[in-house]
């Protein structure tokens, strides 16, 4: 795990993890509001083949409120990026930014709180998909 990153490995497939991803963010209020799909964006652009590579931002309007509340710029770092991508077959790493490595980013205990709340969240989201194995 990088210093930045947040990280589980689910033991089951690309399309499978994907959708236990989806409802785990949705379970601790996450919406997706982004999707990218890299494997066929790196296709198209640069006919490239990768294995398939997700990222969803994901987020929880609430926290993204206080956030921006205390301090606008915030915004440039928004939302919570989740990436799911596939490790193997019958494997799959699933890595979320950091809230933490955010917070040390900007002078703000507002800002600090929200990202201590989302850390927690995203760590339960993880901690969910590493029992399904």
């Amino acid at each position: 795990m990088s210093s930045y990153t947040m990280t589980a490995t689910v033991e089951r497939g690309f399309p499978e993890t994907l959708e236990l991803v989806r409802g785990a963010l949705a379970a601790e209020g996450f919406g997706i509001i982004t999707e990218i799909d890299m494997s066929a964006t790196l296709k198209a652009k640069l006919d490239v083949e990768m294995p398939p590579q997700v990222i969803l931002g994901a987020c929880r309007p609430a926290l993204a409120h206080q956030a921006l509340l205390a301090d606008p710029s915030i915004a440039t770092l928004l939302p919570c990026n989740v990436v799911v991508r596939s490790a193997r077959t019958t494997s799959t790493t699933v890595e979320a930014f950091d809230p933490a490595f955010l917070a040390g980013m900007v002078d703000s205990e507002e800002v600090r709180t929200v990202a201590a709340d989302a850390r927690e969240r995203l760590t339960r989201v993880l901690e969910s998909l590493e029992k399904e194995n």
